[in-house]
């Protein structure tokens, strides 16, 4: 493996999937990561070299577009993780 030049790095088209003795679980992978998060990361708003001011309303809504897939994802976790002890309660309490 090489050290590239971090300074005048080139970067590709984006994640390629590895060389795998499960390519099929691979492309799942790959496919749900591409369905949740569609969109690039909007790099204009990460200042490095810059201290950073704080950020203004169209700056947190862009960041929220970026994260609605993860959003979405998390909320119907809580939700399972909710629900399906208390539906399994009320089926073994209540034997309806």
């Amino acid at each position: 493996m090489e050290p590239g030049d971090i300074w005048n790095s080139t970067y590709g088209p984006g994640p390629e999937a590895p060389g795998s003795s499960t390519p099929g679980l691979v492309t799942m992978a790959h496919g749900f990561l591409r369905l949740v998060q569609p969109n690039p990361l909007p790099t204009e708003l990460i200042n490095f070299g810059q201290p950073q001011s704080g950020f203004n309303r169209e700056d947190i809504h862009e960041l929220l577009l970026y994260e609605l897939g993860f959003l979405i994802c998390a909320a119907i976790g809580v939700l399972f993780i909710i629900l399906v002890p208390l539906v399994g309660c009320c089926f073994c309490c209540c034997r309806c």
